[in-house]
């Protein structure tokens, strides 16, 4: 696995913690604007992290010799 790829793995993976930590934190009560900027960044932050850790297992299943 290059480095390339783990460092792919590790953003994905903080974008990921990140946008199910503000999502979860939805759950206590807040005004509008906080829930819809929360709703908004932390949906399109863990969108944001699964696509690359798709993107990132993609490029290390081409770059393996089969």
């Amino acid at each position: 696995m290059s480095w390339q790829v783990i460092i792919m793995f590790a953003v994905g993976a903080v974008l990921a913690l990140v946008g199910a930590g503000l999502l979860l934190s939805l759950t206590r009560p807040a005004g509008p604007a906080k829930v819809y900027v929360y709703r908004m960044v932390g949906i399109m932050a863990l969108s944001g992290g699964i696509v690359l850790a798709m993107s990132a297992f993609a490029m290390w299943d081409w770059s393996t010799p089969s």
